[in-house]
């Protein structure tokens, strides 16, 4: 599992971040991602069905994407 800590960050650059980290992770690995801007709680797994990744969760300050293609 891959985190990216982005707390302290405003939207959209903990969108970004999980960008750039998605081509060296591997397919069916987890990023887990930790923002406290509360427009990642809807930018993050919106980001994944655009892309065609899986939102797999969202817990307070975290997300976890799977990286599918």
């Amino acid at each position: 599992m891959i985190t990216l800590d982005c707390r302290g960050q405003k939207c959209p650059l903990p969108i970004i971040k999980l960008a750039k980290a998605m081509p060296g992770v591997a397919i069916g690995e987890i990023v887990r991602v930790l923002a406290d801007d509360p427009a990642a709680a809807n930018d993050i797994p919106a980001w994944c069905r655009l892309k065609g990744q899986e939102f797999v969760a969202g817990h307070g300050q975290r997300f976890d994407v799977r990286r599918v293609i």
